[in-house]
């Protein structure tokens, strides 16, 4: 109870310095807020003591800032096409195949034909690329998260999801020709 009256008074005493640390580096202030927001919960959170809380604060703010910087050069499948149609995007045709609920046997069949052939290019990964991607992209996880769980850095997850994907991609891409032709 004392460490947590500590921390908050630690944490008034910089918040105003804080805000404008962080928003002097984000473009939207909804996101310098949330950022705030963020670097406090994970303050509340902390289980070992903390020496020096500003400077604790200001790096945990940078490490959100470069984790949400990461996620936003994510880009999705059909920002890559450039045509404006629905036919133009074949890709969201496949993701709601193997995602969205069949409406019809054949629907059915599909997705499972769909599943089998993604299931066998990930038995081909090596297991340290194949697990990256699974989990980062069918199961969720943060790059932080599974680099703690992995023991290595974000960096070698991100190397090991970017062999994956083109290796995925190249083994996929007689599959996917046929069902967008």
């Amino acid at each position: 109870m004392a460490q947590d009256s500590l921390l908050l008074s630690a944490l008034s005493a910089c918040r105003n310095k804080l805000r404008a640390f962080i928003r002097g580096r984000t473009a939207v202030s909804e996101d310098a807020d949330d950022i705030l927001q963020e670097v406090t919960y994970k303050l509340m959170q902390v289980e070992q003591p903390v020496e020096n809380v500003a400077a604790w604060l200001f790096r945990a703010a940078r490490n959100e800032m470069t984790d949400r910087a990461r996620k936003k050069r994510e880009l999705p499948l059909a920002e890559l096409f450039t045509g404006a149609d629905e036919e133009d995007f074949p890709e969201d045709e496949l993701a709601e195949t193997l995602f969205g609920v069949p409406q019809t046997p054949e629907d059915d069949y599909l997705k499972t034909l769909l599943w089998e052939e993604l299931e066998a290019a990930l038995a081909e990964l090596p297991e340290t690329q194949r697990e990256v991607f699974e989990k980062t992209e069918l199961l969720d996880y943060s790059y932080n998260e599974l680099a703690d769980e992995m023991d290595v850095s974000v960096q070698t997850l991100l190397s090991r999801k970017h062999k994956a994907v083109l290796y995925l991609r190249t083994r996929l891409r007689s599959v996917y020709d046929d069902l967008t032709q």
